[in-house]
């Protein structure tokens, strides 16, 4: 876990220099999930590899930042550290919350695809108390292998141009219900594709990524628009 590679090194500079952005200018931070490569706490045991991170969200909400945590499918398996230490709001669950006049639906946005149905349910069994508490059960350093190994295993995000093109379609269609419904917004993450569009009743935002693009959604009180770190800002 601590033999990180150079781009992952170079990731994490890009990411504190925009939390350092994000210091200065203040508001909220919500981070939308898949934030570890793999996060799973234990009662007396957390992942040193991620002790700079914390760092930098302690120091945020020290300067009066508050921070949410959306969990993702690579991050649900929290407890107190994350829940209770680290962050001033933790949802393990799509939340909508209320900014000024404006509604927000947010979601990590894994198994909304109408074709997930074996995901959906190998998701509801993954976070289950039976197999959480299994999982718990084993020597952290079997733990931590093991997974790092099956998310390594996956690490491939590029899609091509038509899957890409299928799953904003099927978005527009998942987000439709909440848009028509009253939200302003549908906010998604997890398909590593960012997109900004407009609908009839609202707007859809599918976040991107840290890995390639570096995007992120800005609320300034009037609209929410898609930006890009290293093109848009500067420290």
């Amino acid at each position: 876990m601590l033999n990180r590679t150079k781009k992952e090194v170079e990731r994490e500079e890009i990411l504190f220099n925009f939390f350092d952005h994000v210091r200065k200018t203040g508001g909220t931070l919500i981070i939308n999930g898949d934030l570890f490569d793999f996060y799973f706490e234990y009662k007396d045991v957390i992942p040193k590899v991620y002790a700079p991170f914390y760092y930098q969200i302690l120091k945020l909400r020290e300067s009066g930042v508050r921070v949410h945590y959306v969990l993702g499918n690579h991050d649900y398996w929290v407890m107190d550290f994350i829940n209770d230490t680290l962050f001033d709001k933790v949802y393990d669950d799509d939340v909508k919350l209320k900014v000024g006049e404006k509604t927000f639906y947010i979601t990590h946005g894994d198994g909304f695809l109408s074709w997930d149905k074996s995901y959906r349910a190998l998701k509801k069994f993954i976070r289950s108390h039976l197999f959480i508490w299994f999982y718990r059960s084993l020597h952290p350093r079997i733990g931590y292998s093991f997974a790092n190994w099956v998310s390594k295993k996956g690490d491939h995000y590029v899609h091509t141009k038509e899957y890409n093109k299928k799953i904003l379609d099927e978005m527009k269609i998942q987000s439709k219900p909440f848009l028509d419904g009253g939200c302003d917004y549908f906010i998604s993450g997890h398909y590593h594709q960012a997109k900004e569009l407009d609908m009839k009743n609202g707007k859809l935002l599918i976040l991107g990524d840290w890995l390639s693009f570096f995007s992120y959604g800005k609320f300034d009180g009037n609209d929410l628009r898609l930006h890009f770190w290293k093109k848009d800002e500067k420290k």
